[in-house]
């Protein structure tokens, strides 16, 4: 209600990290498991009201549905109901309600085949490596064997490249999505939206067919939306991604060749390196993370969305080093043109490249770099009283 749950100052103490209003929470599980005993019990209640002993029964019977009250409000003054609720002329003994399980058609699926045959490493006896062909109808390609990696292991995944996969043609929605550590997803052609949603700790490659003769970064490769809220792990695209690419990312390293309009949008962590141009409001929201983009025209500024973050020039060699080696990873990776022609101008390349970091998560950053050269552990409430300034 007070609408700060951004804020951190969340004064009942739900929307906070901050210890001191953390105190200020009193509620307690239990209260929740009342709530809905309650809830439970005034359902019963109602429905003994309407001569009914289970919900199965009521599935369906529209004449028990009392609307004239509703009706009679003047928002509602001349709306029919009579044919949505309409009963059909239907047998009596029709069944109204699921009686046998339905056919979600995942027996056969992609994934089912890459788990059987990466069992070994699922298991952590040894690594393996796949090739599958792949159609825009294998969709979320990797996230079982993720399941079944995560559900052996944890967060920890297994060691990096235990299982590397890779596939030819054009992948469907959430092309590795979800992926944890130690798994590669290596895709020769094109992928839909959402790839690499959730990534966990994986690493996605997408790159054009090795027959192709357009020029990749001029090109889109992969849909809308992709890394949407990645947590760790590696991508590298070569070619153009859709809109939204990195949305909520918070905590993967990209790079890719070009982006669409609200790239990099709310980020809070991670790292992106785009090697061409983005699209419009590059950087709504974003709070956390940085990206560096190659500013080929100059006219990044006005494509970036400037309300939350800064814009500086590559100088910290930190900075430098990082994207000059994600550049290099890039190249050596995907065969990039681009990342190769980059690399060979290296001068021309650093002085073009923007840093856009968020303010608040600079100040912070500047906290904890000074904490650490004291030989001391920053406070949480002091980085919490260096983001509000």
């Amino acid at each position: 209600m007070m609408r700060v749950c951004h804020l951190n100052t969340c004064p009942v103490g739900v929307a906070t990290q901050d210890p001191e209003l953390r105190k200020k929470f009193s509620g307690k599980p239990e209260f929740v498991e009342q709530f809905f005993r309650f809830l439970a019990e005034e359902v019963r209640e109602l429905m003994a009201e309407l001569g009914f002993h289970t919900v199965d029964e009521m599935v369906g019977r529209v004449d028990r549905l009392d609307v004239k009250p509703a009706l009679e409000h003047w928002k509602a003054a001349g709306l029919d109901l009579s044919n949505v609720l309409r009963e059909p002329a239907v047998a009596a003994d029709a069944v109204r309600r699921q009686v046998r399980s339905q056919d979600h058609g995942l027996d056969d699926i992609l994934d089912r085949q890459i788990v059987a045959s990466a069992w070994p490493a699922i298991e952590g006896r040894r690594s393996v490596s796949l090739a599958f062909p792949i159609r825009n109808a294998n969709r979320a390609t990797g996230t079982m064997l993720g399941y079944e990696i995560t559900r052996r292991h944890g967060a920890a995944g297994l060691p990096d490249d235990a299982i590397t996969l890779q596939f030819t043609g054009s992948a469907g929605q959430s092309f590795g999505a979800f992926v944890p550590r130690g798994v590669t997803l290596r895709l020769e052609g094109d992928a839909n939206d959402y790839c690499g949603k959730g990534l966990s700790g994986g690493r996605v490659i997408v790159y054009p067919p090795r027959a192709s003769t357009f020029p990749a970064e001029e090109n889109v490769i992969i849909g809308n939306v992709a890394l949407y809220g990645a947590t760790s792990g590696e991508a590298f695209v070569r070619g153009v991604a859709g809109e939204r690419f990195a949305v909520r990312n918070s905590g993967a390293q990209a790079v890719v060749e070009g982006v669409g309009d609200h790239g990099c949008e709310y980020m809070t962590g991670g790292r992106v390196v785009v090697l061409g141009r983005t699209g419009r409001n590059f950087a709504a929201g974003m709070s956390g993370g940085i990206a560096y983009v190659v500013d080929d025209d100059g006219l990044f500024a006005r494509r970036c969305n400037r309300g939350m973050v800064e814009l500086e020039s590559l100088e910290d060699d930190e900075d430098i080093d990082f994207v000059r080696s994600m550049i290099a990873r890039h190249a050596e990776i995907t065969n990039s043109t681009r990342a190769a022609y980059l690399l060979s101008v290296w001068s021309s390349t650093a002085a073009r490249v923007i840093k856009i970091i968020p303010r608040d998560y600079k100040r912070i950053m500047t906290a904890e770099a000074r904490a650490r050269s004291e030989n001391r552990e920053p406070a949480f409430t002091e980085l919490v009283a260096v983001a509000r300034g």
